[in-house]
């Protein structure tokens, strides 16, 4: 036993030193980079370490006197995103306040006085759409999926992650109470009570569901990249298709009073006959603009949002009869009229309301950048 321990022992050693040896097997020790090897090539003596290498060497002079580091420009860029302030989605309850969905969270607030009523904390802030359901519930459809909010509690109280896309973009309340959800890679039918995907319209045309509305006979209009779907809401069959439309992507929709489809596109704002599918007339003010939501008010005059601008415009004739000043941004993403006698704005940098014979539009301070 000792002998073989011996024996052992001495092999061991050899192994090392033979290691020891053996140039580029994989890793290097370097203790003084004067004497370090190059291209490779062994020294043919190596140098025997003294201790003084080892050890870290210092002047014999004062330390240089202590400033202020330059500030490192990389982490101030990432420590300073840039707030977003856009409100993209306005929805009026049942008890008559309103619901700002913006990139920064979801509030309800009064629109009488604008004072926050309540702050809902939500996973994602990202809000792409609003809903209510015919029980009060809130729907809220961001970019990573659907959440269903209590509004006594302003709690979450069921998620739906499995649509056909996490990005929702439009979302809507059918006449039985169903609820439709439009992302940007279809649209979904979806339980109300369950929150489940009750069916999804195969192979929707256009693909993209960005916007949708309800006609007269309470089927389903969807804006898409490619023209305008109608959904049977019973089958969630699609009955007819109209593309071909100049600017071909449709970006928002509401229907007249007469029944009539207002279409807005990147590059026009287009009446549609929905019984005949013509195109009755493209607005005259708005060609060439980029229209970003349309909404009728009350008193029968019809509002428009741009990319550069809002504007009223008479609904029989599109002749325009207002544009308003004083948005916190020209780029208008929701309009909601008539909620606590006024109107309600979401724009790229905050929320705005207009009230009759105003002057130009207010910006809500709690919603928009402050002004300097």
């Amino acid at each position: 036993m000792v002998l073989f321990r011996k024996r052992t022992s001495f092999l061991m050693t050899s192994i090392l030193l033979g290691l020891m040896t053996l140039p580029n097997i994989g890793f290097v020790m370097m203790t003084n980079p004067a004497k370090a090897q190059t291209n490779g090539i062994p020294s043919p003596k190596t140098p025997e370490i003294q201790p003084s290498e080892l050890a870290p060497y210092y002047p014999a002079s004062a330390p240089p006197p202590q400033v202020k580091p330059l500030p490192d420009e990389r982490i101030i860029e990432e420590r300073s995103i840039e707030t977003d302030y856009r409100v993209s989605n306005l929805l009026k309850d049942f008890k008559g306040n309103l619901w700002v969905g913006s990139w920064r969270g979801l509030s309800r607030i009064d629109p009488k006085t604008g004072k926050i009523l309540a702050r809902v904390n939500l996973p994602n802030i990202a809000i792409g759409a609003l809903a209510q359901d015919k029980v009060g519930r809130l729907w809220v459809g961001t970019y990573e999926g659907l959440m269903r909010v209590d509004p006594r509690t302003n709690e979450i109280t069921a998620q739906n992650l499995f649509l056909p896309s996490k990005r929702v973009l439009s979302m809507l309340i059918d006449k039985r109470g169903y609820l439709w959800v439009g992302t940007d890679s279809g649209l979904a039918l979806i339980s109300p009570d369950q929150g489940l995907i009750m069916t999804t319209v195969k192979n929707l045309p256009g693909v993209s569901a960005n916007t949708l509305t309800l006609d007269a006979e309470g089927q389903l209009w969807v804006g898409t990249l490619d023209g305008l779907v109608r959904i049977n809401t019973t089958n969630a069959y699609i009955m007819k298709r109209i593309d071909g439309l100049p600017g071909t992507t449709v970006q928002t929709l509401a229907i007249s009073p007469e029944g009539l489809i207002w279409a807005g596109m990147a590059n026009n704002l287009l009446v549609i006959d929905p019984k005949t599918d013509k195109v009755l007339r493209s607005v005259t003010p708005l060609r060439g603009r980029n229209v970003t939501a349309v909404n009728f008010a009350q008193d029968g005059s019809v509002w428009v949002g741009t990319n550069n601008g809002l504007l009223r415009l008479n609904p029989n004739t599109g002749a325009l009869l207002d544009q308003v000043a004083g948005l916190p941004s020209s780029r208008v993403l929701a309009l909601v009229p008539d909620i606590g006698n006024k109107l309600w704005i979401g724009t790229s940098e905050g929320l705005a309301w207009l009230m009759p014979k105003m002057n130009g539009a207010k910006p809500h301070l709690a919603f928009s950048r402050a002004v300097k």
